[in-house]
Formats: C-alpha cells, sequence, structure tokens
C-alpha cells in the first residue's frame, strides 16, 4: 500500500535529506529529494506528489512560498524546519499544511507523521467528493469540487484542502457542536492553536458582509458549531 504514496522532500541540508529519504524508503515509501525549492516546484508540475515534505529555509526561496503556491493543490504538506517562531507556525497553517515538526526531530516521528496523512489522503480518496454538488447557506455558495467559495462572483475565495475539510465538517451538521477532534480529524497536529488558527481563517471568508455576527460560534468547552441553514444542491 505504501508503495503508491510518492513524497518529495524539499530539504536543503543534503545529509538530513538523504536520511529523511532512506528511512521512508524502510517503510516503502517512493521518495525524490530536492536541495531547492525551484526543483521541487518544476518536478511538482510534471508530476505531482502525494505528501511533499518542506524544509522553511531554502537556498533559492522562502518555504512559505512554495508552500503558499500549492496550497489548492491536493497535496499533503508536512514542515520540517528548525524555524519555531509563533508566526512561521500559525501562517505555515494558515495556508494549509498538514503538520508541523521543528528540527531536531526523530525520524521515527517524522514517518509516524507521513503514515498519519496518508491514511487521511487515502480516506479522502475512498469518498470521492460529488463535483456538482454544491452548498448554500446564509447567501453563500460553496462548491467542494473547485474548493471555491461563491464561484463567479467578486466576493470569490478559494479555500484551501484543510479549510474544505472543516467547513464540510460543519455543512454537513450544523446546528451541532464538533469538537476540535471532529474538525480536524487525522489532520490533528501537535500545536494546541491549529485548530483556532483555521478557525479564524475560516470565519474570515465565510464572513457575511456589512455584519458583525459569525457564522461559527465558539462552544467554550465543548468546540464549534456552524449557526445556519444549509441546503444542498446537485
Amino acid at each position: 500500500m505504501n508503495k503508491k504514496c510518492l513524497i518529495y522532500v524539499v530539504e536543503d541540508e543534503n545529509d538530513l535529506g538523504d536520511l529523511i529519504c532512506n528511512t521512508l524508503s524502510q517503510f516503502y515509501f517512493d521518495t525524490k529529494y530536492y536541495s531547492n525549492g525551484s526543483e521541487a516546484e518544476l518536478s511538482i508540475a510534471s508530476k505531482s506528489p502525494d505528501i511533499c515534505i518542506i524544509d522553511l529555509t531554502l537556498p533559492d526561496m522562502d518555504g512559505i512560498d512554495l508552500i503558499r503556491r500549492l496550497q489548492h493543490k491536493n497535496i499533503g504538506i508536512i514542515i520540517v524546519s528548525g524555524r519555531d517562531a509563533l508566526t512561521d507556525r500559525v501562517l505555515g497553517l494558515e495556508l494549509g499544511a498538514d503538520d508541523y515538526i521543528t528540527k531536531p526531530f526523530e525520524p521515527r516521528e517524522l514517518v509516524a507523521r507521513v503514515q498519519s496523512l496518508q491514511r487521511r489522503i487515502q480516506t479522502r480518496s475512498e469518498k470521492p467528493v460529488n463535483t456538482q454538488q454544491y452548498a448554500y447557506f446564509s447567501g453563500l455558495t460553496y462548491h467542494p469540487g473547485s474548493l471555491t467559495l461563491n464561484a463567479d462572483t467578486p466576493q470569490q475565495e478559494t479555500l484551501s484542502r484543510a479549510e474544505s475539510d472543516m467547513l464540510m465538517a460543519l455543512l454537513k451538521n450544523p446546528f451541532q457542536i464538533l469538537s476540535r477532534d471532529q474538525l480536524l480529524g487525522e489532520n490533528t497536529v501537535p500545536y494546541d492553536r491549529s485548530i483556532d488558527v483555521r478557525v479564524s481563517r475560516l470565519r474570515k471568508k465565510i464572513q457575511p458582509k456589512n455584519t458583525t455576527s459569525t457564522l461559527i460560534k465558539t462552544v467554550y468547552g465543548a468546540g464549534y458549531m456552524l449557526v445556519s441553514e444549509v441546503k444542498w444542491h446537485g
């Protein structure tokens, strides 16, 4: 099963890049190593991997810029970086990264994170989205097939994969309290603000115009709830 999972490792330290690739290969993952972002981006355009492991400090670009360009592609992203500043963690998660690991780390821990992300990707592929289906709520339309909110309008927004997963969970369970684990599922990362960051970003994208009300209500100590009727079409 793991042989079908292709992983690109984008890391400027050759020794660490080789270590990551060799460790993953022991668990039957196919890997390709790139020492800079430009080469990785060209390869991704030619053949898209299942997962990218990206260092933030690359010789030719900031890894955040590479992640920004990949955020709407169906690629799992794990950040591996010596930068542990809160701003880097928050921005990486906002752009749709699935996990954030700070150097130094145990290679076996990275394998466990990759395996967890792989299970999530496989679960999504086993439940394909109906590309003709869309949800209507509070004057907004969301097309999960294209990750677009309010398509063909000046207010159009494109969601990241992580934001889409969260919004879909809320849309399928309106007026129900969903816990953090229910919203993140196997996308849970060892960073206690990950859910807050993603909910905050999603709130901004679906915020009704000219109003201070919020469609995603925080239920303290319990989770979050979408306070809107939802109609599905298609």
